[in-house]
């Protein structure tokens, strides 16, 4: 292996993060579409605002792995 493809686990938490944080956007571009519709799909709605909480959850959960505690 050649030192170019390797990526210590900060990196890779840190390109996870930056997925995960596209796919948040993406789902509220989604939700935001289907709601101007006029009669948007209440159930897809509802899943797609699940899944969105869900990725924030896990971007949240990453970040206070990224971010060393300051003890003030």
């Amino acid at each position: 292996m050649n030192a170019a493809s390797e990526m210590n686990s900060e990196e890779m938490m840190r390109v996870r993060l930056e997925v995960l944080r596209r796919e948040h956007r993406d789902l509220d571009a989604a939700i935001f579409a289907l709601e101007e519709t006029g009669r948007p799909d209440q159930l897809t709605l509802r899943r797609l605002k699940k899944q969105k909480l869900a990725l924030k959850d896990r971007i949240v959960k990453l970040e206070d792995q990224l971010i060393p505690d300051i003890i003030a």
